[in-house]
């Protein structure tokens, strides 16, 4: 395994492994990988007995990932067999984020050098359905099946998903996803992720306050109810800017999604044509700057599109420019011509 690791990171950055700092382990201190590593050249350097806290890097690392996979697993009342996909699946997101290790970078840009994609991240556990290919399939029989979404290829471009009929993980490219939705593993059938109608934390008033509403409850109840739910809210900030500041009237301070997103430091997803942020205001607002600007500066003039010449297309390249401390400082759409 090591000797896999070492040739893909040396080859993947170009740089060589001069030293490999571990605990004294018994697959670190076997006479064949000590003769391995002195034929390389390669520096030890092995902690003392008993002293994990000598290998601290390590050890941090190692519970950050194992507190992160518990907490999915704990969400999605997974079972404990699934643990090396949540493993994977955390590892992965933690490359995609970022760490105090490199400053204003996550670790896939330090390694790779490029911004990582993020639009294909998906709810772990949550229910899909992944598409059945004419060739495996009768003329009646189903187009799709239904599973459980556990993680992505590691060399395919694909996502990993646990068919719940054959008991096995299957790789496909089509799949349906349904975030609100997740696998009872003890009652072997499908339940809905439960949605606190509550908000404020009042006591309901009833003679049945003490049952919690079922799946079937929360489906029935659509989107209609949803949307009263969020009207009372909305009326209960602007009643209480109107009345004295008491435990039970303070206002409710509501924040953007972005702004959330900017002080948790998530990744910023930029769109990548026109038609995803056509439905943006923000971004519409810097699209019509950008051709005003062209207008203003006389870029182009309008003619009758001739008929032996090549014609040059454009598209929009969207790029989100953040402050020092990772907040949105503004939106920046520019129109390019597209080179073949």
């Amino acid at each position: 395994m090591f000797k896999k690791f070492k040739a893909l990171v040396e080859l993947q950055s170009g740089y060589k492994l001069k030293k490999l700092s571990s605990d004294r382990g018994g697959e670190y201190t076997l006479n064949e990988f000590q003769d391995f590593c002195a034929n390389l050249g390669m520096e030890r350097q092995l902690n003392v007995a008993y002293s994990p806290q000598q290998n601290r890097v390590a050890e941090r690392r190692n519970r950050t990932i194992c507190e992160m996979a518990r907490s999915m697993m704990t969400e999605k009342e997974m079972p404990v067999t699934f643990w090396a996909e949540v493993v994977s699946i955390a590892m992965y997101l933690q490359n995609r984020c970022f760490t105090t290790s490199v400053t204003r970078k996550t670790p896939f840009i330090a390694f790779i050098g490029r911004k990582p994609r993020v639009k294909h991240l998906k709810v772990f556990g949550c229910i899909c359905y992944t598409h059945v290919p004419s060739s495996l399939r009768q003329k009646f029989d189903g187009k799709a099946k239904k599973g459980v979404f556990v993680g992505f290829g590691s060399c395919e471009k694909g996502y990993r998903v646990y068919d719940l009929k054959s008991e096995k993980i299957v790789l496909s490219r089509s799949v349906i996803f349904n975030k609100d939705k997740s696998w009872s593993w003890e009652g072997n059938q499908m339940k809905s992720v439960p949605i606190p109608l509550n908000l404020e934390g009042n006591e309901v008033e009833g003679e049945n306050c003490d049952e919690q509403p079922d799946a079937t409850q929360l489906d029935n109840a659509g989107s209609s109810h949803l949307n009263s739910i969020v009207g009372e809210l909305v009326e209960n900030v602007s009643g209480n800017n109107s009345q004295h500041s008491t435990p039970s009237s303070t206002s409710i301070k509501l924040k953007t999604l972005e702004d959330i997103y900017a002080r948790c430091h998530i990744c910023i997803i930029e769109y990548e044509n026109y038609q995803e942020a056509a439905g943006d205001i923000a971004w519409q607002e810097d699209m019509n700057a950008e051709l005003e600007m062209i207008k203003n500066n006389n870029t182009w003039k309008l003619v009758e599109r001739p008929v032996d010449k090549p014609v040059i297309g454009v598209k929009w390249v969207f790029k989100t420019k953040l402050n020092l401390d990772g907040t949105v400082y503004k939106h920046k759409a520019r129109l390019v011509v597209i080179w073949d």
